[in-house]
């Protein structure tokens, strides 16, 4: 018996690796997108940096968060212009 050294099928010259898991399921969309995403955790990071800063100056925590969500809120427009 002699083995040919040619194979005549491509599929056992290199075999295809397996599917994803959930080959078999419809795909889900995300909740957020990335850029979404990373606008809003830039926004709460600014926010937590103002806040705690004024925390630092006034020693006043509803001012301090007061400031820190107008922060936030106020970057994110500013944000989703620049991250784009």
């Amino acid at each position: 018996m002699s083995r040919d050294p040619h194979p005549h099928s491509p599929m056992s010259a290199r075999p295809e690796p397996p599917g994803p898991a959930s080959a078999g399921t419809p795909s889900e969309t995300p909740l957020l997108s990335v850029h979404a995403a990373v606008v809003f955790l830039a926004a709460v990071i600014i926010g937590l940096v103002m806040g705690g800063l004024m925390f630092l100056h006034d020693k006043s925590v509803p001012a301090a968060v007061a400031a820190g969500l107008v922060a936030a809120g106020g970057s994110v427009p500013v944000l989703h212009k620049l991250i784009g």
